[in-house]
């Protein structure tokens, strides 16, 4: 895999690729090197503010929600820029995010550019009004119609641990359903924004304004996002305690939310499942990417009668897949992002024993990698489903392992959760496993081993999880309004 080249260091605002109106810059870190990688515009209040006003005028002044052609056209004008710079922007990934690079062949970076695509053609073929026909309400003959039309300027609040994913996901359906965008990335991934960005200005014809990124050391400011009134709708993924904070934030202007926040998900196994099928597979979930993904099942619920075996299975397959370097092919398990990250995992760990429960393998920082913010995959035992560990997201290749006395009970510990993201049922019997599935309370789930991530299955959760749904019809309905016409019959 090639080096990365210089990132970019500029953001970009009504159409120009500019630094920070302070001129101040922060550093951006390669995490399994802990080597700084360069350096990216430190956006304040008054860069945002600019870029807000810019998608404003972008949306009110110019044709861009109402020209359909060209939206779908810049979109795929995006996607082949992508294309052209595959290279370029895998290296960056890998440095920047610390992605295994395996991983950009799928959720990191190769699905979400194809995801361009299929939002493109979604847009081209949607019904934007639907005829209702006549009627005669109040005893006057009317005819009436339903429109959808784009919510207006949206704020766009992103994480660091599957950039690209996220940007885009938020990216393509809101330009497709014709708003413009404001997009405040994690610190930790600047880069992997500010390219977007270079490849907007340098290779679409997105008219000026209706893209800006705000590149930020601040994680506070993206609340601008969530107060300013001139924003319509903010779209935030992250944490659910921020989300909250989002929420809050944004209630005095009542613009529309959608949250994509954490999880806790269930691997539930049954009596009659291939057992180490099973177990095998929820091991190497748990340590993709380090575990650093929302809907990654970090519980394994198995029957209380195979617990020890279980154990064994999980415990070996975690030791077969080590933390190592992100640019080999053979790696899955990379660094955490930073040592913040990484100090927030150990102290999970370190409460794991204080809770009672047993570390089975891993727990601690590899010994072949001092430089890094690497983690060994983990097995936790002993811990009922109450105790903190298992109830809250640790966002680390850590996998907790609990009993149950059959598929009511495995239901109820699966639910058992103020989460309700996602979650994996396995059994011989196809019935039992969808019956098992069908009461769990989540927004995904996957039956024996069968994968739901495409761009056009809807993605979000129930509960503590989140509010909407990101990708498919679905979410890019969530950047729509809908509007009811009548005029006489």
């Amino acid at each position: 895999m090639s080096q990365p080249s210089l990132g970019e260091e500029r953001m970009l605002i009504d159409g120009n690729l500019r630094p920070a109106s302070s001129g101040a810059t922060f550093t951006t870190l390669n995490p399994a090197t802990e080597e700084v990688l360069g350096v990216v515009a430190d956006g304040g209040p008054d860069d945002m503010g600019a870029a807000i006003a810019a998608a404003r005028r972008a949306f009110d002044a110019t044709d861009w929600s109402t020209n359909l052609s060209l939206r779908v056209s810049c979109l795929r004008q995006l996607q082949a820029a992508f294309g052209r710079h595959a290279d370029e922007v895998r290296a960056l990934t890998v440095a920047e995010a610390g992605s295994p690079v395996s991983f950009t062949h799928s959720a990191q970076l190769d699905e979400p550019v194809a995801s361009l695509g299929w939002v493109a053609d979604l847009a081209e073929h949607y019904e934007w009004e639907r005829d209702l026909g006549n009627a005669s309400p109040l005893g006057i003959p009317s005819h009436r119609w339903v429109r959808r039309e784009a919510t207006g300027v949206v704020g766009a609040i992103t994480p660091w641990n599957v950039p690209h994913q996220i940007n885009l996901a938020k990216l393509g359906p809101a330009l497709a359903a014709g708003n413009t965008l404001v997009l405040k990335p994690a610190p930790d991934t600047p880069w992997c924004a500010t390219v977007l960005g270079r490849l907007i200005v340098e290779e679409t014809d997105i008219p000026a304004g209706v893209v800006n990124v705000v590149s930020s050391s601040d994680h506070g400011l993206g609340e601008m996002l969530a107060t300013d009134p001139r924003v319509d709708q903010v779209t935030f993924t992250g944490s659910t305690a921020t989300g909250r904070r989002v929420m809050a934030a944004a209630a005095p202007t009542l613009k529309k939310v959608f949250l994509e926040l954490g999880g806790k998900s269930a691997f539930v196994v049954l009596d009659d499942a291939d057992f180490r099928g099973a177990v095998g597979t929820a091991a190497f979930t748990v340590v993709t990417h380090a575990g650093q993904g929302c809907a990654i099942t970090t519980r394994l619920v198995v029957p209380r009668a195979q617990f020890d075996e279980a154990t064994a299975l999980a415990a070996a397959t975690l030791r077969k897949l080590p933390a190592g370097d992100p640019t080999d092919p053979g790696i899955i398990c990379g660094p955490l992002i930073s040592e913040r990250q990484r100090a927030r995992v150990e102290g999970y760990l370190t409460l794991a024993v204080d809770e009672g429960g047993t570390i089975v393998c891993g727990g601690g920082r590899p010994a072949d990698l001092p430089r890094g913010y690497f983690i060994e995959p983990t097995l936790i035992v002993g811990l009922p489903n109450s105790s903190r560990v298992a109830q809250e997201e640790i966002f680390g290749p850590v996998l907790v392992l609990l009993p149950h006395d059959g598929d009511d009970d495995a239901v109820a510990i699966a639910n058992d959760s103020p989460y309700g993201l996602s979650g994996s049922v396995w059994s011989g019997d196809r019935q039992r496993a969808l019956s098992v599935a069908n009461r769990i309370r989540t927004g995904t789930i996957g039956v024996n081993g069968g994968v739901w991530y495409s761009p056009d299955v809807p993605f979000g959760g129930y509960k503590q999880s989140g509010i909407g749904r990101e990708m498919g019809v679905a979410g890019f309905e969530e950047y729509l309004q809908t509007k009811s016409l009548a005029e006489p019959a």
